[in-house]
This record gives C-alpha cells, sequence and structure tokens, in this order.
C-alpha cells in the first residue's frame, strides 16, 4: 500500500501528446498560466469574506492573513517540487497516488472534486444575486442556470477558450485591486488630492483598543474565517499539464507565491485597515471594500465592487469547472473513476469528465434554492476542510516524494522544498493544529465544518480501502504501472 514506485518519462501527462482523442493537449499558452496564477490566488472571498476577520479581529486580521499567506507559501513551495518534476493534470492528487498509495490518490482526488463542485453551486448563487439586483425582471436560479451554462460551454470548446475566459477575468480582478491598493495607500498617508480622506491613517491600527483589541486569540479565530478564501493557489499546478512549457509554468508560479500572497492579500487588508477604524459598522454592513471605497468618497463604490466581485465569482465558476473536470479526468486514467472521464474530444476536452462535474453542480444549485438550510448547508459544511486536508496530504506526499526523485532523476530538483524535512513536518503540524482549533470553534461553524468533513472524508477513505482491497494492492494505477514497465523496457528511467 505504501510501495514506492518507479517514476517514469510516460506518466507525464498525456496532455501535450496533441492527439485527437488521446489525452489533454497543451492548448494554454504562458500568458494564460501567468495570469491563472497570479488570479488563482485572489479569490470572490477575498473580497466578501474578510469583513467577519476584521470585525473578530481588528487590524490584527492582518495577523491572521499572515500566518495563513505562510502556510499556503510554504504548501505551494512542496506542491511546486513535486509538479515541476512531474507536471500532471492530477496535480497533488496524482502525487499522493504515486508517493502513499492509491487510496491517498483516489481518496484526495474525490474529496477535491467534491469541494469544487460545490463551490459551483456557491459562486453560481452569488452572482446571480448580483445579477438580479442589476435585472431584477430575470429571476436569480434563471441567472445561476446562464451563468452555470455559458462556462460550460467555454469549458467543452478547448482548454484555450477557458485559458482566455480566465486571462481576461482574471486580468480585471487583478487590475481592480492593485488600484485599490494604489489609491488606498496614497489616501493613507495624505497624497491623494481631492479626496475625503480625514479617517485614513496609520493611527487605525493602534487607536481603537489597540492592534489586537479583542486578545490575540482572536488571531486564531481570524485564521478560521479567511483560511478558505485562499483556495485556488494549487490551480496552476493542474493546468500547467496543458501548457506549452509545463516544468517553467510551475516553476514560475511557485517562485511567485510570495509576492502574490504578500500584494493581493496582506497589502489590500492592510489599506481597509488603515483607511477607517475596523469597529466601522459599515464595514461589516456594506463589506470592507466597499466601505473602504466609501470613506473616500469614491462615487458608485457599491457597485464598482459589485463588479468586481462579479469578475471574481465567475473566474471562480470558470476555474472551479475546469479543476473539478481535470481532477475526474486523472481519476478516470488510474482506474479511480469512470473510463469515459478519461475520453477526450479532437480539441482534448475530456467531455464526460466536465458534464459530470457540472450536472453535480446544477442538483447543488438546485438545493442551495429548495433545501437551503438542510441539504445544501449540509454539502457546504462537509467540504469546508477540504482546504486543509488537501494541504495535509501534500506535506506527507513531499516527504516521500522527494526520496523518490532524489533515487530515480534529482535533476528534476528543478524546485525545492526549504528546509526540507523540518519546514515540511512544521507545516504539517501548524495544519493539524489549526484543524484542531476549529473542533473549539462553537460561534463560526468551525467543529461542526471540521466534523461534517471527517465524515465525507471517512466515506471516502472507506472505499479506497475496500475497492483496493477488491483490486488486491496499492501500487500504482494500471494505466501508470503499464507505462513505467514499458519505459523500463527500454531501459530509461526518468521523472515525467
Amino acid at each position: 500500500m505504501t510501495s514506492q514506485p518507479t517514476l517514469s518519462k510516460a506518466e507525464k501527462d498525456p496532455g501535450a501528446t496533441g492527439d485527437p482523442g488521446n489525452g489533454l493537449q497543451a492548448g494554454l499558452k504562458n500568458r494564460h498560466l501567468s495570469m491563472i496564477a497570479i488570479g488563482g490566488v485572489i479569490g470572490a472571498g477575498l473580497f466578501v469574506g474578510s469583513s467577519s476577520g476584521i470585525a473578530t479581529a481588528g487590524p490584527g486580521i492582518l495577523l491572521s492573513y499572515a500566518l495563513v499567506g505562510t502556510l499556503v507559501v510554504l504548501v505551494m513551495r512542496m506542491l511546486g517540487e513535486m509538479s515541476a518534476a512531474n507536471p500532471t493534470s492530477g496535480s497533488f492528487s496524482a502525487h499522493a497516488d504515486r508517493a502513499l498509495g492509491r487510496w491517498a490518490g483516489f481518496s484526495i482526488g474525490w474529496l477535491y472534486w467534491f469541494f469544487w463542485v460545490v463551490v459551483l453551486a456557491v459562486e453560481a448563487t452569488a452572482g446571480a444575486v448580483i445579477l438580479e439586483g442589476w435585472i431584477p425582471a430575470v429571476p436569480q436560479w434563471a441567472w445561476a442556470l446562464i451563468v452555470m451554462v455559458v462556462l460550460t460551454a467555454t469549458n467543452l470548446v478547448s482548454v484555450g477558450s477557458y485559458g482566455e475566459f480566465e486571462f481576461w477575468f482574471a486580468g480585471i480582478k487583478v487590475v481592480a485591486i492593485a488600484a485599490f491598493i494604489v489609491i488606498g495607500g496614497l489616501a493613507v498617508f495624505g497624497l491623494l488630492p481631492g479626496v475625503d480622506s480625514e479617517q485614513a491613517g496609520l493611527s487605525n491600527l493602534t487607536e481603537y483598543g489597540g492592534f489586537l483589541p479583542n486578545g490575540p486569540g482572536a488571531i486564531l479565530t481570524g485564521v478560521l474565517l479567511v483560511v478558505f478564501s485562499f483556495m485556488g493557489s494549487e490551480i496552476a499546478t493542474l493546468a500547467a499539464g496543458e501548457s506549452e512549457d509545463p516544468q517553467r509554468a510551475v516553476t514560475k508560479a511557485t517562485n511567485s507565491i510570495i509576492w502574490r500572497v504578500g500584494v493581493f492579500y496582506l497589502g489590500s487588508i492592510f489599506v481597509v485597515v488603515a483607511l477607517l477604524p475596523w469597529d466601522s459598522k459599515s464595514i461589516v454592513e456594506d463589506g470592507s471594500y466597499v466601505a473602504a471605497l466609501d470613506s473616500l468618497g469614491i462615487a458608485h463604490a457599491g457597485q464598482i465592487m459589485n463588479f468586481i466581485v462579479l469578475t471574481s465569482v465567475l473566474s471562480c465558476l470558470n476555474s472551479g469547472l475546469y479543476t473539478a473536470s481535470r481532477m475526474a479526468f486523472s481519476l478516470g486514467q488510474r482506474g479511480d473513476a469512470p473510463k469515459s472521464f478519461a475520453k477526450t474530444t479532437s480539441r482534448g476536452v475530456p467531455l464526460a469528465a466536465i458534464i459530470a462535474s457540472v450536472v453535480f453542480g446544477f442538483v447543488a444549485v438546485f438545493f442551495n434554492y429548495k433545501f437551503p438550510d438542510s441539504v445544501f448547508l449540509f454539502l457546504v459544511n462537509s467540504s469546508g476542510a477540504v482546504a486543509l486536508f488537501v494541504w495535509l496530504v501534500i506535506c506527507f506526499s513531499q516527504l516521500r516524494m522527494r526520496k523518490i526523485i532524489q533515487a530515480e532523476a534529482p535533476e528534476k530538483l528543478v524546485v525545492r522544498m526549504w528546509l526540507y524535512p523540518y519546514l515540511t513536518w512544521a507545516t504539517a503540524a501548524l495544519i493539524v493544529f489549526v484543524l484542531g482549533y476549529m473542533l473549539t470553534d462553537t460561534e463560526h461553524d468551525g467543529r461542526k465544518t471540521v466534523l461534517l468533513s471527517l465524515l465525507v472524508a471517512a466515506v471516502v477513505l472507506a472505499i479506497a480501502f475496500i475497492k483496493e482491497k477488491i483490486r488486491g494492492g496499492g501500487g500504482p494505477a494500471p494505466a501508470v504501472k503499464a507505462r513505467a514497465e514499458s519505459d523500463l523496457d527500454a531501459d530509461e528511467v526518468s521523472v515525467g
């Protein structure tokens, strides 16, 4: 179950072959990957979810974001090490399959797929609320259906069309948040002419009850509130398998994660808490970014932010469908999902994987409108801690994968985890600590989220072990094993 499989050249994702119906195709350009990497770390949760964190921790929310940001940087470094050596659409699920055993790849792959198809419903509903506010003649459920259909069509055309849409969606997010930081930063330091910014100033960080008005414990509570807004930073490693230069794309995305987290998260949140007092009612009532813009007297701040949030929602929907379908494709390749999931069209699109993902998304949207406080709430809570499970699996996979790569092809270690293995173990311990702390949180449903997520994870793990017992072994998946044997016959062993 934990035997070390040999890494082979043929284990590289079949995406770059370009053979019709024979796998994914290299349809993503370098500019697509660059923007996917940058935009992936800016989720809609940053715009709409930061208010509760600020209200809970005050200016100290900066430490919460810094702590989670550091965690994400370390996890992405580990994932980058493995993905640069072997770029694949299965990303961490495929790495876990090889490093820990098929049970691990199966379990984390399906949990991740489950997470994203639930996100499809959440984001479709959020987008529908904004669109209904603009055009009330169209009912909310119809808007949710429209955005899902449009983005499904985008993903069905080709990976290039997904990349192009995401390039522009992410571009709008990046430009908007960069402009917010520049304008807000100038106002904080009194350098923005013609704008009423009397409330702005660094004094807002300490004057209203101090930097930690609710005590040091609020930092950890803030962590629970913001940790899930970082999910999506790993999308670039899944998309790399369909890029022109996978290794270069992964390396670039991994090396840039520090400034992306620092600028877009810490930079923008710093501007918010410096522009107005953390306990301002407008932060909770209007949203942190809208309140910050309103404090500067910028006209139509609410509608401007609604447009930016809608763009973020559409970006998340677009990437969520792409990510879920590619994970399903990878699971199909490894024999852990229906074989049809691994079949592609002449354009290299995994049709069945996309359709299955979007159908579940439509069902989840239906539950959101029909049973919002029962079935849908269960889906949301039971997928809530999956991000932390994924990060934990990445840690344990990297601990083993480093040894495998060093033994087989050390030249493929173009990205290396810092202070291996000590920092990897420390990161895993921090993730376990956060999960443990969530169990003590009853005010923000942390306990319920962890327990329900553990329940779903236990069910998936049980299925994985039963499936493995029936198959009679935990080595590499049949397709991977066959390709590896083919390479060994040719006396050619290298990393993907």
